[in-house]
Protein backbone atom coordinates (compact mmCIF):
# COMPACT_ATOMS: atom_id res chain seq x y z
CA UNK A 1 0.00 0.00 0.00
CA UNK A 2 3.03 1.95 1.07
CA UNK A 3 4.66 1.63 -2.24
CA UNK A 4 1.32 2.20 -4.23
CA UNK A 5 0.54 5.22 -2.35
CA UNK A 6 4.50 6.54 -3.14
CA UNK A 7 4.52 5.93 -6.87
CA UNK A 8 0.57 8.01 -7.02
CA UNK A 9 2.55 10.50 -5.08
CA UNK A 10 5.61 10.58 -7.42
CA UNK A 11 3.10 10.91 -11.06
CA UNK A 12 1.39 13.72 -9.11
CA UNK A 13 5.00 15.74 -8.32
CA UNK A 14 6.05 14.97 -12.04
CA UNK A 15 3.11 16.45 -13.24
CA UNK A 16 3.17 19.49 -10.67
CA UNK A 17 6.65 20.16 -11.92
CA UNK A 18 5.79 19.97 -15.50
CA UNK A 19 3.40 21.92 -15.11
CA UNK A 20 4.93 24.57 -13.28
CA UNK A 21 7.82 24.34 -15.89
CA UNK A 22 5.54 24.77 -18.71
CA UNK A 23 3.63 28.02 -16.96
CA UNK A 24 7.12 29.32 -16.48
CA UNK A 25 7.94 29.27 -19.86
CA UNK A 26 4.88 30.92 -20.95
CA UNK A 27 5.22 33.37 -18.28
CA UNK A 28 8.91 34.26 -19.82
CA UNK A 29 8.32 33.75 -23.49
CA UNK A 30 9.34 36.92 -24.89
CA UNK A 31 6.81 38.95 -27.31
CA UNK A 32 7.30 38.70 -30.68
CA UNK A 33 9.18 41.31 -32.28
CA UNK A 34 7.81 44.40 -33.29
CA UNK A 35 8.15 46.26 -36.88
CA UNK A 36 7.31 49.94 -37.23
CA UNK A 37 4.78 50.71 -39.53
CA UNK A 38 5.59 52.87 -43.17
CA UNK A 39 2.03 54.01 -42.81
CA UNK A 40 0.27 54.85 -40.55
CA UNK A 41 3.91 56.03 -39.77
CA UNK A 42 4.42 55.88 -35.51
CA UNK A 43 2.39 52.32 -35.02
CA UNK A 44 4.43 48.85 -34.74
CA UNK A 45 2.73 45.54 -35.28
CA UNK A 46 3.40 42.30 -33.94
CA UNK A 47 1.99 38.44 -35.31
CA UNK A 48 -0.62 37.06 -32.97
CA UNK A 49 -2.20 33.57 -33.73
CA UNK A 50 -4.62 32.13 -35.69
CA UNK A 51 -7.41 34.43 -37.59
CA UNK A 52 -10.55 33.63 -39.73
CA UNK A 53 -9.36 34.91 -43.31
CA UNK A 54 -11.04 37.47 -45.19
CA UNK A 55 -12.47 35.04 -47.41
CA UNK A 56 -16.58 35.86 -48.54
CA UNK A 57 -18.15 32.82 -49.49
CA UNK A 58 -20.56 35.29 -51.61
CA UNK A 59 -18.11 36.74 -53.57
CA UNK A 60 -19.22 37.23 -57.03
CA UNK A 61 -22.98 37.26 -55.86
CA UNK A 62 -22.48 40.97 -55.04
CA UNK A 63 -24.75 43.33 -56.34
CA UNK A 64 -23.40 44.96 -58.95
CA UNK A 65 -24.65 48.34 -57.78
CA UNK A 66 -23.10 48.14 -54.61
CA UNK A 67 -23.30 51.61 -52.29
CA UNK A 68 -21.17 54.13 -52.67
CA UNK A 69 -18.98 54.47 -48.96
CA UNK A 70 -20.15 57.56 -47.07
CA UNK A 71 -16.96 57.67 -45.37
CA UNK A 72 -13.68 58.05 -47.52
CA UNK A 73 -9.85 56.73 -46.43
CA UNK A 74 -9.13 60.97 -45.74
CA UNK A 75 -11.98 61.39 -43.55
CA UNK A 76 -10.85 58.88 -41.34
CA UNK A 77 -7.28 59.93 -41.59
CA UNK A 78 -7.91 63.46 -40.19
CA UNK A 79 -8.26 61.88 -36.98
CA UNK A 80 -7.08 58.68 -36.79
CA UNK A 81 -7.34 58.27 -33.01
CA UNK A 82 -10.73 59.21 -32.89
CA UNK A 83 -11.58 56.80 -35.73
CA UNK A 84 -10.02 53.89 -33.65
CA UNK A 85 -10.14 54.81 -29.67
CA UNK A 86 -13.54 57.35 -30.08
CA UNK A 87 -12.85 60.41 -27.65
CA UNK A 88 -10.04 60.37 -25.36
CA UNK A 89 -9.83 61.62 -21.96
CA UNK A 90 -6.65 64.53 -22.28
CA UNK A 91 -4.61 63.00 -19.83
CA UNK A 92 -4.65 59.70 -21.64
CA UNK A 93 -4.63 57.68 -18.09
CA UNK A 94 -5.86 55.06 -19.50
CA UNK A 95 -4.55 52.12 -22.81
CA UNK A 96 -7.23 52.14 -25.29
CA UNK A 97 -7.92 48.90 -27.16
CA UNK A 98 -9.92 49.15 -30.72
CA UNK A 99 -11.05 45.09 -31.25
CA UNK A 100 -12.03 43.99 -34.74
CA UNK A 101 -14.39 41.41 -34.86
CA UNK A 102 -16.86 39.13 -37.34
CA UNK A 103 -19.44 37.68 -35.25
CA UNK A 104 -19.19 34.28 -37.43
CA UNK A 105 -15.14 34.10 -36.74
CA UNK A 106 -14.76 31.63 -33.74
CA UNK A 107 -11.56 33.10 -32.57
CA UNK A 108 -13.24 36.22 -32.39
CA UNK A 109 -15.83 34.93 -30.18
CA UNK A 110 -13.17 33.32 -27.34
CA UNK A 111 -11.05 36.56 -28.22
CA UNK A 112 -14.27 38.92 -27.14
CA UNK A 113 -15.12 36.97 -24.11
CA UNK A 114 -11.76 37.09 -22.64
CA UNK A 115 -11.34 41.06 -23.62
CA UNK A 116 -14.51 41.71 -22.46
CA UNK A 117 -13.49 40.07 -18.68
CA UNK A 118 -9.87 41.57 -18.67
CA UNK A 119 -11.85 45.25 -19.43
CA UNK A 120 -13.66 44.46 -16.10
CA UNK A 121 -10.60 43.58 -14.42
CA UNK A 122 -8.65 46.44 -15.14
CA UNK A 123 -11.53 48.96 -15.17
CA UNK A 124 -10.10 52.51 -15.64
CA UNK A 125 -7.03 51.44 -16.49
CA UNK A 126 -8.23 50.54 -20.29
CA UNK A 127 -10.64 51.69 -22.33
CA UNK A 128 -12.31 49.01 -24.95
CA UNK A 129 -13.91 49.97 -28.29
CA UNK A 130 -15.57 47.54 -30.63
CA UNK A 131 -15.37 47.53 -34.27
CA UNK A 132 -18.11 45.24 -35.99
CA UNK A 133 -15.71 44.13 -39.12
CA UNK A 134 -17.66 41.63 -41.26
CA UNK A 135 -15.69 39.79 -43.47
CA UNK A 136 -17.36 36.34 -43.70
CA UNK A 137 -20.43 36.99 -45.65
CA UNK A 138 -23.87 38.46 -45.68
CA UNK A 139 -24.88 36.81 -42.72
CA UNK A 140 -21.50 38.53 -40.80
CA UNK A 141 -23.22 42.02 -42.10
CA UNK A 142 -26.36 41.71 -41.30
CA UNK A 143 -25.44 40.72 -37.48
CA UNK A 144 -23.09 43.61 -37.78
CA UNK A 145 -26.03 46.15 -38.75
CA UNK A 146 -28.28 44.50 -36.05
CA UNK A 147 -25.93 44.92 -33.46
CA UNK A 148 -24.62 48.79 -34.20
CA UNK A 149 -28.83 49.63 -34.71
CA UNK A 150 -29.09 48.14 -31.10
CA UNK A 151 -26.22 50.40 -30.33
CA UNK A 152 -28.75 52.98 -31.04
CA UNK A 153 -31.06 52.22 -28.52
CA UNK A 154 -28.89 51.65 -26.06
CA UNK A 155 -28.44 47.61 -25.63
CA UNK A 156 -25.34 47.10 -27.74
CA UNK A 157 -23.81 45.15 -24.63
CA UNK A 158 -26.73 43.55 -24.33
CA UNK A 159 -27.13 42.58 -27.90
CA UNK A 160 -23.34 42.09 -28.48
CA UNK A 161 -23.26 39.28 -25.95
CA UNK A 162 -26.68 37.51 -27.06
CA UNK A 163 -25.04 37.06 -30.76
CA UNK A 164 -21.88 35.51 -29.68
CA UNK A 165 -23.61 32.81 -27.28
CA UNK A 166 -26.22 31.93 -30.07
CA UNK A 167 -25.79 31.32 -33.63
CA UNK A 168 -27.29 34.77 -35.95
CA UNK A 169 -30.12 33.49 -38.11
CA UNK A 170 -30.65 36.27 -40.79
CA UNK A 171 -34.43 36.07 -40.62
CA UNK A 172 -37.14 38.77 -39.59
CA UNK A 173 -38.46 36.37 -37.25
CA UNK A 174 -35.50 36.16 -35.07
CA UNK A 175 -34.74 39.34 -35.55
CA UNK A 176 -37.78 40.63 -33.93
CA UNK A 177 -37.81 37.62 -31.24
CA UNK A 178 -33.93 39.28 -30.07
CA UNK A 179 -35.54 42.41 -30.22
CA UNK A 180 -38.27 41.86 -28.16
CA UNK A 181 -36.36 39.45 -25.71
CA UNK A 182 -34.19 42.91 -24.80
CA UNK A 183 -36.96 44.95 -24.56
CA UNK A 184 -35.65 46.78 -28.14
CA UNK A 185 -38.11 48.78 -30.56
CA UNK A 186 -38.13 45.83 -34.14
CA UNK A 187 -39.45 48.52 -35.80
CA UNK A 188 -36.57 50.95 -35.00
CA UNK A 189 -34.23 48.39 -35.02
CA UNK A 190 -34.89 47.29 -38.63
CA UNK A 191 -35.12 50.67 -39.98
CA UNK A 192 -31.30 52.00 -37.77
CA UNK A 193 -30.05 48.80 -39.79
CA UNK A 194 -29.65 50.79 -42.61
CA UNK A 195 -29.41 54.27 -41.67
CA UNK A 196 -26.56 56.67 -42.24
CA UNK A 197 -25.35 56.47 -38.94
CA UNK A 198 -24.97 52.58 -38.91
CA UNK A 199 -23.46 52.61 -42.55
CA UNK A 200 -20.82 55.19 -41.52
CA UNK A 201 -19.65 53.48 -38.57
CA UNK A 202 -19.37 50.24 -40.85
CA UNK A 203 -17.51 52.05 -43.16
CA UNK A 204 -15.44 53.65 -41.16
CA UNK A 205 -14.17 49.96 -38.95
CA UNK A 206 -13.20 48.63 -42.83
CA UNK A 207 -11.38 52.16 -43.79
CA UNK A 208 -9.41 51.38 -40.61
CA UNK A 209 -9.30 47.47 -41.60
CA UNK A 210 -7.50 48.62 -44.85
CA UNK A 211 -5.55 51.24 -43.73
CA UNK A 212 -3.74 48.84 -40.78
CA UNK A 213 -3.77 45.84 -43.25
CA UNK A 214 -5.82 43.25 -41.42
CA UNK A 215 -6.81 39.91 -44.09
CA UNK A 216 -9.39 38.60 -40.91
CA UNK A 217 -10.69 38.49 -37.63
CA UNK A 218 -9.51 39.12 -34.59
CA UNK A 219 -7.77 42.35 -35.10
CA UNK A 220 -6.50 44.52 -32.20
CA UNK A 221 -4.67 48.02 -32.22
CA UNK A 222 -3.70 48.56 -28.66
CA UNK A 223 -2.56 52.09 -28.25
CA UNK A 224 0.38 51.82 -30.64
CA UNK A 225 0.85 48.10 -31.37
CA UNK A 226 -1.20 46.17 -33.71
CA UNK A 227 -1.91 42.80 -33.89
CA UNK A 228 -3.26 40.52 -36.25
CA UNK A 229 -5.00 37.20 -34.78
CA UNK A 230 -5.31 35.95 -31.52
CA UNK A 231 -3.17 36.92 -28.53
CA UNK A 232 -2.95 35.31 -25.09
CA UNK A 233 -3.89 37.29 -22.31
CA UNK A 234 -0.74 37.40 -20.42
CA UNK A 235 1.29 38.68 -23.61
CA UNK A 236 -1.74 41.16 -24.07
CA UNK A 237 -1.27 42.89 -20.41
CA UNK A 238 2.42 43.15 -21.46
CA UNK A 239 1.72 45.06 -24.11
CA UNK A 240 -0.69 47.15 -22.46
CA UNK A 241 2.03 47.77 -19.55
CA UNK A 242 4.27 48.31 -22.24
CA UNK A 243 1.73 51.21 -24.02
CA UNK A 244 1.48 52.98 -20.97
CA UNK A 245 5.42 52.84 -19.74
CA UNK A 246 6.08 54.18 -23.36
CA UNK A 247 3.32 56.71 -24.31
CA UNK A 248 1.13 55.08 -26.80
CA UNK A 249 -0.54 58.66 -26.85
CA UNK A 250 2.46 60.12 -28.49
CA UNK A 251 0.86 58.72 -31.94
CA UNK A 252 -2.21 61.04 -31.24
Amino acid sequence: MASRRGVVFGIAAFAAGVMSIRYARSFLEPLPEFQDLTDPVGFREISGGPSSTGFDPFVGLADPNERTRLRTPSDVRQNLCKALFGETDENFGFVPLASFSDYYCPYCRVQTKRLAGLAEQLGAGVKVVWHELPLLGDTSMLAAKAALAAKRQGAYVQFHERLLSSPFQATPEYLQLLAESLDLDHARLVSDMESKDVLQELDTSSILSEIFGFIGTPALVVGRTVIQGQISDRNLLKIIDLERSEGWAQVC
